[in-house]
């Protein structure tokens, strides 16, 4: 039986967006909270939490925008026009952070140094809007003609890409908050405890607004959703976004009891893993909405797709590379786990 290369490659570059997200969403988070720490120890010690990782995170969105170049190029071809703003704006935005987070440590005065705090602030901020808002107005849909975008220079600007604007904020937050409860003690740890309750409360407001709005924008999501017998299993999502937040707020509620010192990682650890629960069970709800479009709301991922060939080469490197990759990022990860102190890290 032939496989099915396009379904093959939709999957795979779904997976590297998702990871993407989640890597890159704690360390921009952590830049988003920035103005929230005092300067000085404590925003070194968020810092330094994510230094060895947060590069390395950034290769699935290469991995992604590389892809779909390759594989989906009349995808490629569409959406590009279509988000050139939020998308420049959003790599911009990341480079801009990248020198900032090098210069902070670099600078021999404290007015230097908070103007790079503040300028890695903002580059997080902005990316991660940015990255919301470009989400947004593909989900809405994107004007096509033919083989080409037939919209207008600011089709991507509307309420709902705002709004997915700045849910993606408050969602990074969240995820850069719990993060830092995982991985830092004392009194960080808990204004972190403290972020995150807040923080969780809005992605969640964000969540269900998003969601009710979300079957209006296309009938074939109000399909999938309300329509029979989709919803048998289309609701499975929104009972296990309940679930979640019920775990994440119960272990965001109190520190563990003196004595506990064996389980105190584990538990900081679970409400970052149910913060990225919430966001891959949202990205599974976009994927049930979307299925199988591509460009949304008439291109699939078959009509988008690279000749055979194409795609059958790049498969045997991808299944050469993002394993190895995967491996690496593991390694990393392992290396640098545990706690993150006062005065260590590899910029001192």
């Amino acid at each position: 039986m032939d496989l099915d290369l396009p379904l093959i490659w939709a999957l795979l570059l779904a997976t590297a967006v998702f990871l993407y997200v989640a890597m890159d969403g704690f360390d921009l988070g952590v830049g988003i909270l920035f103005p929230r720490l005092d300067r000085g120890e404590e925003r070194d010690v968020a810092v330094n939490s994510i230094a060895p990782v947060w590069d390395g995170n950034e290769t699935w969105l290469v991995l992604g925008g590389g892809g779909l170049l390759a594989v989906f190029p009349l995808a490629y071809a569409i959406v590009l026009p279509a988000l050139y703003m939020p998308l420049i704006v959003m790599l911009l935005a990341l480079i801009f952070r990248g020198v900032a987070f090098e210069m902070r440590f670099r600078q021999d005065t404290e007015a230097g140094k908070r103007n790079w705090d503040n300028g890695f602030w903002l580059g997080s901020t902005v990316a991660a809007f940015s990255q919301g808002v470009a989400l947004g107005a593909f989900v809405q849909g994107i004007a096509v003609e033919g083989r080409g975008y037939a919209g207008g220079w600011w089709d991507w600007l509307t309420p709902f890409s705002v709004l997915t604007g700045v849910a993606l904020v408050a969602g990074y937050g969240l995820l850069g908050a719990t993060w830092l409860l995982w991985k830092t003690e004392g009194a960080l740890h808990e204004k972190a405890r403290g972020q995150a309750r807040r923080l969780g409360g809005t992605t969640l407001a964000f969540i269900a607004t998003v969601s009710l709005v979300m079957p209006f924008l296309q009938p074939a999501f109000a399909d999938r959703w309300f329509g029979f017998p989709h919803l048998l299993f289309a609701w499975v999502v929104p009972v296990a976004v309940v679930a979640l937040a019920v775990v994440l707020f119960r272990f965001l509620a109190a520190a563990p009891p003196q004595g506990a010192r064996t389980s105190l990682l584990w538990r900081d650890a679970i409400p970052f893993g149910a913060a990225l629960g919430l966001f891959l069970l949202c990205y599974i709800g976009l994927g049930i909405s979307m299925w199988p479009m591509i460009v949304p709301p008439a291109i699939t991922i078959w009509d988008a797709a690279a000749p055979p060939s194409t795609q059958r080469f790049l498969l045997a490197g991808a299944a050469v590379l993002v394993p190895l990759i995967l491996v690496y990022t593991g390694f990393v990860y392992w290396i640098f786990r545990g706690k993150v102190r006062a005065g260590e890290g590899y910029h001192h």
